[in-house]
């Protein structure tokens, strides 16, 4: 499975998260419609959907830790989008362990170049960066 693969399902997943933020839709038909709607190889829908699933379970405490990696920035007032790339990327490699972090975070970067607002990217990468550095922490409170 090829990181462009990878990202399209990220993707898929970013707007199915994007979506059940601002809609009442039922997760499984979110999830449905935009598999239809941009359709994956088996194994990367299932990807796609378990960072969905994943990121929907652990929301609250990925939106913690979020929150206290940029206390500045309260949750609310961060772009919809933006705070999306950030749950998945933390869930993928904090929560998922499969990936390494420099690879979550230059996803999460170049996803937000493309979906983000002008200055998402280096807030993203600012937020990301900053978690790495407490790595052990965020496994910590992630993990309870």
């Amino acid at each position: 499975m090829s990181v462009k693969n990878r990202r399209a399902a990220r993707i898929l997943a970013l707007q199915a998260l994007y979506e059940l933020d601002v809609t009442r839709h039922p997760v499984g038909t979110v999830i449905a419609g935009r598999a239809e709607d941009a359709p994956l190889e088996p194994e990367l829908e299932t990807f796609a959907r378990t960072l969905i699933t994943g990121v929907q379970e652990n929301r609250k405490k990925l939106d913690n830790v979020i929150q206290q990696s940029a206390p500045e920035w309260p949750l609310e007032q961060v772009a919809i989008v933006d705070r999306n790339i950030l749950r998945i990327a933390i869930y993928e490699w904090a929560v998922l362990k499969e990936t390494p972090v420099k690879v979550a975070i230059n996803e999460a970067v170049e996803i937000a170049k493309d979906f983000g607002s002008e200055s998402a990217s280096r807030f993203i990468n600012g937020v990301l960066g900053t978690l790495a550095a407490k790595e052990t922490e965020l496994f910590a409170v992630l993990s309870k």
